[in-house]
This record gives structure tokens, sequence and C-alpha cells, in this order.
């Protein structure tokens, strides 16, 4: 047998049983096993339900994964390398080869000797039999794409403090585009001396010698630099917007992953507009960096080459023109200080304005009912009002720094060719009139760098602070370890509490004291209490939302805080008070964005859910739109599409925090009904004031000023649970008042009377 004709195996197209198993999964899954192999051997356990894509859809292509890889704590980076390079690399750890239907391969090793690489298949176990691959049989299924891949040891970009260096990283990545700049501008600077220099031969010897010759030989040469200097200008600035369009890009992936693994906790404490106007403000530092300052240090390759020429053609004036555009840079300095102060009053107006404005669309369907109409635009009349005095104070405090440079400014462009006629009157061997003329050809491009580079320290006193807004909100303690690291168990739904306590940040009393209980896995739970008794916070640590408890917190034995956060939240299925759901279809919105799910997955859940009956009387069924803010369903249609998206992931443990509570009678009723269904084969947690809703559970958990009062059913709370007891007939007097005449017709004569 050929050693090659095991290729298509690794492929995931064999015949023996694995193979059976490769041919029923798409290529796009065999690349992303291969990647799960890869990382897997490094200690990285990864979850292919992480991937935000759709597997089924199209194969990821390698920057793809390299992004997904990155974000869960591994150091990956995809190159294209040709066979000689490749069975070179030997003794190395896996390596994930691309193939050219979409799939992939694991490299585990190589023979140069040979003139073979080893490959396993990514569908098999690691003591599977890697298979001998030479090159004439690999070229015809391999791109040259492979994906390298390592655990991250040290701090990453993604992990690194945000900051003017994590910036600067992040623009010195592109080393390549930098470079090429660098090459077109120095080019540039070198052909810019070259037309004053003729300008002075035309000056000087066309026309003082009447030379009609000379004339068009230096038009020609004219002709060709301008010609080449017109496409290294059009290149530079292509590839200076490529290097900005890759910057923005990566910068904003970066931005919205940070803004996304930040706690709840910390959404929960600010202001939403405050946060985006923070967060927003990073962009002013994008655009200083990839455009004031980069086209000033550009700019700076043309005085590097012209400066020394006109130290040439005249020292005296040359060292004006430094020293002009020096004392330009020294009034800037000065005016620093009070620039940033009044900088910073004027970006916090602005910042309050924002968020007044965000507050105010957010909140416009109470703002209409309530008829604030007025009240608002008070207080959006005010905060303008601090925008504009800080505007006018920033405009009037800039002011002075520009007139007091007008004046040089207005020397190095007009009162150098005055002096320079002068020197020329006075001792005309020391500049000539076709240097004169040179030198101020030459002398705008030296100026214009020099102050422009002055200026820079201005709009610096604008960057540093938008920075340090920017910074505030994105520098926070993110969720990120705990979302890429840790255990992933499978869950089963057995709970325990150990003595645990918890306070919310900066209040003075437990949330939670010395909470004692347990259930096993497949108990419906139902927690029941006073309002501020710690129902919903008993629902906030389980979900992961808050992991600054003491005590012991367990889920199948293991606690909480050691299981990874996304494969915990993946594992629950929870239905708030208030859900939202996303702008899009029903469809999409109960599958959430998650690949995987047929339209029969979503019919079985909605069903559970008791939303089948509503969806299927819309005229688009599945399909229907649903609006921003959810205006075009109704708020009980809202709560069972939420139960739907919960129960569709078929989770081992279902939290209900008062679910129900937006619900007519009769979908409640519906709801209540599908519970017990729901409920089968999982563990259910269910908050809810309503006790009624509550008598089938399992087991009920009557919580008071942070404690466990009692926890058993509902028969043996009525005899022993004064708690309960109390809240059950305050919720049912109603009705036994109403039949307690009607069991006694005379009484109701009596009470008449």
């Amino acid at each position: 047998m050929n050693q090659t004709d095991h290729v298509p195996e690794v492929a995931g197209s064999s015949s023996d049983s694995e193979g059976a198993k490769a041919s029923r999964l798409s290529p796009a899954m065999i690349r992303l096993r291969a990647v799960l192999a890869a990382a897997h051997y490094h200690g990285l356990e990864l979850d292919v339900r992480d991937f935000a894509a759709d597997p089924e859809e199209e194969s990821p292509s390698p920057a793809t994964l390299v992004r997904w890889l990155e974000e869960c704590g591994a150091v990956a980076k995809g190159m294209r390398i040709k066979w000689r390079y490749l069975v070179k690399m030997t003794n190395s750890p896996p390596i994930v080869l691309m193939f050219r239907d979409g799939s992939a391969a694991l490299m585990v090793n190589a023979s140069p000797d040979k003139g073979v690489v080893w490959l396993r298949d990514p569908l098999k176990g690691e003591g599977a039999a890697p298979v001998p691959v030479d090159e004439l049989r690999l070229s015809q299924i391999w791109t040259g794409d492979i994906l390298l891949i390592k655990r991250r040891r040290d701090e990453s970009e993604a992990d690194a403090p945000i900051n003017f260096t994590w910036l600067a990283k992040m623009v010195l990545r592109e080393k390549k585009s930098l470079r090429d700049i660098a090459i077109a501008s120095m080019t540039l600077s070198v052909l810019q001396i070259f037309p004053p220099l003729i300008v002075m031969q035309v000056v000087d010897r066309v026309v003082s010698y009447h030379s009609m010759s000379t004339l068009i030989s230096i038009s020609g040469i004219i002709v060709v630099f301008s010609l080449y200097e017109v496409l290294l200008s059009y290149g530079r600035r292509e590839l200076s917007m490529v290097l900005t369009t890759r910057i923005d890009s990566r910068l904003s992936l970066h931005l919205f992953s940070r803004l996304v693994s930040l706690p709840l906790e910390y959404f929960e404490r600010q202001q939403a507009g405050n946060i985006l106007g923070r967060v927003l403000a990073i962009y002013k530092v994008r655009d200083f960096l990839t455009g004031r300052l980069m086209s000033t240090f550009l700019d700076l390759f043309t005085l590097v080459v012209i400066l020394p020429f006109l130290f040439f053609l005249s020292s005296t004036l040359a060292w004006m023109t430094v020293a002009a555009a020096g004392l330009i840079g020294l009034i800037v300095v000065v005016f620093i200080g009070p620039l940033s102060k009044v900088m910073g009053k004027q970006i916090e107006a602005e910042r309050d304005r924002g968020a007044i404005l965000y507050e105010t669309v957010a909140g416009i369907r109470t703002l209409k009912t309530l008829a604030l109409e007025n009240t608002r635009k008070q207080i959006w009349d005010e905060v303008t009002a601090q925008v504009v005095k800080w505007k006018l104070a920033m405009g009037r405090i800039s002011n002075w720094p520009q007139t007091l440079v007008q004046p040089l400014d207005m020397f190095i462009s007009r009162g150098i060719i005055l002096v320079g006629a002068y020197l020329a009157l006075v001792s005309p061997s020391s500049v000539g009139v076709g240097g004169l003329v040179a030198f101020m050809m030459l002398g705008g491009r030296v100026a214009s760098p020099l102050v422009g580079l002055s200026k820079l320290l201005a709009d610096f006193t604008e960057v540093t602070t938008s920075l340090g807004e920017a910074a505030s909100v994105l520098n926070q303690p993110t969720e990120t370890r705990a979302l890429t690291t840790g255990m992933r168990p499978r869950i089963k739904g057995a709970l325990s509490f150990d003595e645990v306590n918890f306070s919310y940040p900066g209040a003075s009393t437990l949330a939670l004291k010395n909470v004692n209980f347990e259930i096993p896995a497949g108990t419906m739970l139902g927690l029941v209490g006073r309002s501020g008794s710690g129902k919903s916070t008993i629902t906030r640590l389980l979900q992961g939302v808050s992991r600054s408890y003491t005590g012991y917190l367990k889920l199948d034995g293991i606690d909480l805080r050691e299981i990874n956060l996304t494969h915990l939240r993946r594992s629950f299925g929870v239905v708030l008070q208030d859900n939202f759901l996303f702008r899009g279809s029903i469809y999409d919105n109960i599958t959430a964005g998650r690949p995987g799910f047929t339209i029969d997955d979503v019919v079985r859940a909605a069903r559970l859910a008791g939303a089948e009956e509503f969806i299927e009387r819309m005229p688009a069924g599945y399909d229907t739109f649903i609006e921003e803010g959810s205006t075009n369903i109704s708020g009980g249609q809202r709560q069972r599409l939420a139960i739907a998206r919960a129960v569709i992931t078929d989770p081992k443990l279902m939290i209900l925090d008062e679910a129900t509570s937006a619900l007519d009678p009769e979908s409640e009723a519906l709801v209540n009904a599908n519970l017990e269904r729901i409920g089968k084969g999982r563990t259910m947690v269910i908050v809810s004031h309503r006790l009624s809703s509550l008598v089938n559970c399992d087991q009920i958990c009557v919580m008071d000023k942070g404690s466990v009062a009692d926890i058993a059913p509902h028969d043996v709370l009525l005899e022993r649970c004064d708690i309960y007891r109390t809240l059950w007939m305050q919720q049912n007097r109603h009705t036994e008042g109403r039949q307690k005449p009607e069991d006694n017709p005379s009484s109701l004569i009596a009470e008449g009377e």
C-alpha cells in the first residue's frame, strides 16, 4: 500500500467508523475540531460553542480562527509557508494544516530525510496512529496555510491596560506598511529638492543667458520628476489608508471585546450613556495617531532631507526659520497646562450631555406617557449651557497662543524673503536671486512640519484627556480570565449552599447571611420571601454575575468559582422579569444567534413556552420581525419568547426570576401547566411572588432578611413556617372572603343591613 493512501482519511472521509463519523460532519466542523485538538495539547480546553460564527455555513479562515483563539486566551498565528519549510518542522507541537475542501488535519511530526510529514485525523484521539504524507499528495489537498497555537504565558494585547504604550504597540504591529510608507516619504523628500534646484538654474542660467535649449531640457526633467512625485504620493496615500483601516478595525475589535467582558455589576452601577461617551472618546486618539500625528511625522522626513540643503543655500535664513518655529513650539508648551484643564471640563460637559440624550431616547416611551417633554427640555438646556460655556472658554484660551503664533508664522512665510532680499543686495555672494527663490520654495516645506509638530502639543492635550476617559471604563477589571479558564464539567444540576455570605459593593449590610441548603439534581425549587429578602441575589450568584461571596456555593460538588464562566452560563437557562429581545426575527431571537438549531427545535421550544399559538397567528410566523424595544408584540408574548429562548438549549438548570409576572392569567396558566414538562430532567429555580405558581415545587425555600427561614414542600411550610403562612394568607384572603358569603347567604344580608 502506498504511504499516502490514507490522505482521504485524514481529510475526514474514510470508510471505517471514524470515517463514517467524519462524513457526517461538515469540513468546517472538522477544521474546528483540529483547532480544538491542537489547543488541548497545550492545556487549553475550548468549546466549539464559543465560536461565534456558524461553522456549518462556511469554513472559518485562519484569520478568523486566530482572533477566536486569542479571545479564548491562546496565542495563535496563521501563516502561509512552502513545503520545504514545512517538512523541516520536526518534533513540533501539533500544527493545523488547512485543506482546500474547508477541513483540516494535524501535523504532528515531519521527516526531511524521507520527505514526508505525519498527519493525524482531528476526529480521532491522541492515541491514533499518524499517517505519513509526501509532498505530491499533500499538494493536492493543502492550501499552504497553517495555524500555530500555544498557551499564553504573559499579558497579551487584549488584556494590557489601555494607554499610549498599548496604542503605540498596536500601530507598530503594522511594520511592513510603516516601512513602505517611510521609504515612500524619504523618496518624496529627495524628489522635492530637485524642483527648487531646477528653478534656481532657470533663474540663474536660462533667464540670464537666454538659453532655449537649456529651458527645454530642464522642462523635460521637471515633467519626469513631477510624474514620479505624483505616483509616489498616490502610493503613499494608498498605504496610509490601508494602515489606518487596519488599525481602525483592530482597535474596534479590541474595544468591543473589552467592553463586553466587563462584569454586569459595572454596567449596573454606571449610566449607559456615560459609558458610551467615555469609550467612544478613544476614537479621537485613533484619529490623532493615524491622522495628524502620522502626517506630521511623515512631513518630518522632508525636514530631515531638506533642512541640511537650506543651510547649504543660506545658513542665516535657515537659522531664522528654525528659531521662529522653535518660538512657536515654546508658546504652545506654555499654554498646555491651562488648555488641559479647560479641555477636561469641556469633555466632561459633552459626556454629560450625551448621557442625557441617550437616557431620553432609551426612555422615550415613559417620557411620552408622562408628558415629560418640557422637563427633559429644561434638563437638556442646562447641560447644553454647560457645554457652550466650556467651549467658549476653550475657544478663548486657544485664541491666545494662535494670536501669538501668527506673527511668527507670517515671518516664516513672508519675512524671510525680505531678509533674503536684503542679504542679496548687501552681499550678493551670500545668496543669489535663484538661491533666494529656491530657499523660499523649500523653506515653506520645512516650516510646515516644524509648525505642525509644535501644534501637535496642543492636540496632545485633548488626546490625553480622551484617552483617560476611555481608559476609565476599558481598564476596569474584566471577566476575561473567568470566561476563558476554569473547569467545564458535565452539568447535572445538584446545588449546595454552605455558609454563603454576600454583600453588594458599598453596602453596609449583608444581602445573604449564612445561607445553607442543598437540593439534588432534577429538583424544582421555589424561592419566596418579602422584597429584599435575597431571592434574586441567589440567582445572581448562580449565574456568576457576582463571585465575591464567602462560603461554598457548589454545582454538582464543584465550587462555582472554579467553573468556566462561559460554560456555566451556557449550561443555564435564564428568564427574567423584564427580558430583552434583539431586533430581528422571532426565529433569530429564539435561537439567539447560536448555530446548530433547526426550525423543528425552535417550534419545540415555542410549544414548551406556550408561544406556538400566537406565533402561528402572525402573518410571517417565525420570520416575523421584532422591532427595537419589542414594540410590535405584547409583554406577555415577549416573556414567552424569552422562555422559548431559554429552553431551546436544553439546559440542565433553569432560573425563572419572576418569569410569569408579565403574563396575563391565561398565558400564566399555560406556562405554569408546561412547567412540569419544562422541568422534567432538569433543576428548576423559580423566584415568584405568586405562591400559587409554586405549589407543585418539590421544595420551597423561604427567605427572610438574607437568611433561609425554612425549606420544605408547600403543605409542610403551611403548617410550620409563619412567614410562608402569612404570605399565603395575604394572597388568598380575597378568595376566601368571596367564598364565605356564598357558603352563608344570610351573612351577606346581615352585612348589608
